[in-house]
């Protein structure tokens, strides 16, 4: 480990607990890790971008960056984990093993706490277009739905054929207590190109995975 390496870890470690004195307490250190996570993930995923290979965010980590997300619209960009346990959450946007990995044929699962990294998912509109960048390259997707599931139904899903992704978290948003069985779900689809520019894919995604968070 370089010395800015560790200078940056040394710096994460006090804003961490710098923020768990806070008054806020543990809600003002959830937020300090998860906005400070994304700074060390971002330069993880450069750093995998230049010489193509997994790179770990810091050390003891247990997981790496695979893809980026971005909403142009909302100014917001998101590096995005490898799987979607609860450890890796507090740090980011989780990926779903059991599902298609971003940037791969299939549908993608991605899911994030809502009142962190996916708490922008309130701000979404239909056909507000989604980028994800992965070493598969990268692709662009288009919200298609927007809805509330309740987990205790049985899987959040995306029924039918194609290619797509889904962004899932907690609902309500500004629910008092974490938890519950509601889930927010965002449906996108592929947009392809065409003559007349970026169009809605005719595909239709499917997906039998829990989406958890």
């Amino acid at each position: 480990m370089n010395a800015n390496a560790r200078v940056r870890l040394r710096l994460f470690a006090s804003a961490l607990v710098a923020c768990a004195a806070l008054p806020l307490g543990h809600a003002g250190y959830v937020h300090a890790k998860a906005c400070l996570a994304q700074v060390l993930l971002e330069r993880a995923w450069q750093h995998a971008q230049t010489d193509g290979r997994a790179a770990r965010p810091w050390p003891w980590a247990d997981t790496t960056p695979i893809a980026r997300l971005r909403v142009a619209r909302l100014g917001v960009e998101r590096i995005v984990l490898e799987g979607d346990s609860g450890r890796t959450l507090a740090f980011g946007p989780g990926w779903a093993p059991s599902s298609a990995r971003p940037g791969a044929p299939g549908v993608s699962v991605i899911s994030a706490h809502r009142d962190t990294h996916f708490a922008f998912l309130r701000e979404l509109r239909r056909g507000d277009d989604i980028v994800v960048e992965s070493a598969r390259g990268t692709r662009r997707y288009r919200v298609a739905a927007l809805r509330v599931e309740d987990s205790r139904d049985g899987a959040v899903a995306l029924r039918g054929d194609g290619d797509g992704l889904v962004l899932v978290t907690c609902w309500p948003f500004d629910a008092i207590a974490p938890g519950g069985p509601l889930r927010y779900v965002v449906s996108a689809l592929p947009a392809i190109e065409s003559p007349s520019g970026i169009a809605d894919s005719p595909f239709r995604p499917r997906h039998d995975a829990i989406a958890q968070r």
